[in-house]
């Protein structure tokens, strides 16, 4: 998979009394990331939901470089680091503006049977799509 790059602008909510983007948005922001990389690939979270297939995430790191603030221009870049058993792990960096690194980090998803709660091989479409 290439790279993927999301750009989106931080909002006064998500800034804390310090004037930093709050830590916990993060999450949020990498979720943006990986929902917009797999849907270049042709892949809709909607779509593997309808289809009973979840993508829990297992694993969630995190470095912090430098803080983001109000109205900083992020840029999520997205990759595909793996894709084993029904594990997926994607590894992220995310920049200001000014293409300074505000942080670098990682996470593992699950491939899980919403109706037995189990983890599930791939579906061979996604396979395909990630291939």
């Amino acid at each position: 998979m290439k790279e993927s790059i999301v750009k989106l602008r931080v909002r006064y909510g998500e800034t804390d009394r310090m004037g930093y983007c709050y830590y916990g948005n993060y999450a949020q922001f990498l979720e943006v990331g990986r929902v917009e990389a797999l849907r270049e690939l042709g892949i809709s979270y909607k779509e593997l939901e309808d289809r009973g297939v979840a993508l829990p995430v297992s694993d969630y790191q995190i470095s912090y470089k430098r803080p983001a603030y109000y109205d900083d221009e992020l840029s999520i870049q997205t990759r595909l680091r793996s894709l084993e058993g029904a594990r997926i792990v994607f590894d992220y960096e995310v920049y200001n503006q000014e293409h300074v690194l505000i942080c670098t980090a990682e996470t593992t998803l699950v491939f899980v049977n919403m109706e037995s709660g189990r983890p599930m091989k791939v579906p061979e479409d996604v396979m395909a799509a990630l291939t």
